[in-house]
Order: structure tokens, then C-alpha cells, then sequence
């Protein structure tokens, strides 16, 4: 299995588990993770959508439910969605299209500024495919107590344009 998220995010001790209380320290956003770069920058990392797709399809399986569907990214979004149902309901999830991340949300959208929700316990399963499942506290906490430092200027000019209030609006975003 490839450890999609090897030296990056500081994954939490559930096996990519974002810790709910902040433990694990300030999130350092990657470059692209915006889904920008700069004119003659490389182009910025993907994460593969049948890596995506496998990994839903082993949480569902472990929710004892089953994965209803998974939509690939669409421009502008930087996110695919997945979606499945169990004993508990329906559950959303979006898988980051550039860095190992995944969210858990309230709802499909087009876009999120809010609406993150807890991962439910059998999202552990995601780590164990190098994803790193993110908690709604970090999703919900201010930008400014993520590290940026790593951010292009092209990723700057597109946050001061769109103005997120949280970490989770900056990474799960459809501006163009």
C-alpha cells in the first residue's frame, strides 16, 4: 500500500486521524493545496482519484454499508465527493484533488465555507490508505492559526480575493 501522506500533516495516532482537540500541533498547509500556483511554477500535486475511489469503497465496506457514489472533480472545485449510506445515515465525505486530505460534511455542495462534520469512527479505514482525515474542529478553526508559510503568492492573491474565514473553506474550495 503507498503512504500517500509520508512526512506531511502530522498525522494523529488513529492512523491519519485528525486530532479533534488540536493535539497534534498547527496544520501546515502545503503549496497548492489552494489548487493555485504561480505562472512557471510545476504544476501542483494531484491525488489519484482510483486511489480516492478505493479508499471509499473500504470505508464503506467497514461502516458495513455501501458507497452510493464517487464524483471526480470538477473545475473550479478542488475536491472530489464521495457519498455512502449505513445504520446511521448518510455520510458525506471530500477527498482533497491535491494532498491526502478528506472531510466529512453536512451536506453535497458546490463549494464549503461550513457545514464539516466529525468523522465517523469508521473513517480510520482512510488512513490505513494514506489519507489524513481531518476533524470539523480543525476544518471550523481560523485560517490564521494553520502555518502558510509554504503558500505561493498566487495562492496569497486568491485568499485575500476570496477572503475564507477557516481552514476547511481555504482547502475545500471552488473559486476560479
Amino acid at each position: 500500500m503507498v503512504r500517500l501522506t509520508e512526512g506531511l500533516y502530522g498525522e494523529g495516532p488513529r492512523h491519519g486521524m485528525d486530532e479533534a482537540d488540536g493535539a497534534q500541533g498547527v496544520f501546515r498547509l502545503e503549496r497548492g493545496v489552494t489548487g493555485f500556483r504561480d505562472r512557471g511554477a510545476p504544476p501542483v500535486p494531484g491525488t489519484d482519484p482510483r486511489a480516492c475511489r478505493a479508499a471509499w469503497y473500504a470505508a464503506a465496506r467497514a461502516a458495513g454499508g455501501q458507497a452510493e457514489d464517487f464524483a471526480e472533480q470538477e473545475y473550479p472545485q478542488s475536491f472530489h465527493s464521495a457519498t455512502t449510506g449505513d445504520r446511521d445515515g448518510t455520510h458525506f465525505a471530500l477527498f482533497h484533488a491535491h494532498h491526502p486530505l478528506v472531510a466529512f460534511v453536512e451536506e453535497r455542495r458546490y463549494w464549503y465555507t461550513d457545514g464539516f462534520r466529525e468523522p465517523p469512527t469508521w473513517a480510520t479505514v482512510l488512513g490505513d490508505f494514506g489519507f489524513v482525515v481531518l476533524s470539523a474542529a480543525r476544518l471550523r478553526s481560523p485560517l490564521e492559526e494553520s502555518d502558510t508559510s509554504a503558500l505561493s503568492a498566487e495562492e496569497w492573491r486568491q485568499i485575500r480575493h476570496w477572503r475564507p474565514k477557516t481552514l476547511g473553506a481555504t482547502l475545500f474550495n471552488s473559486w476560479d
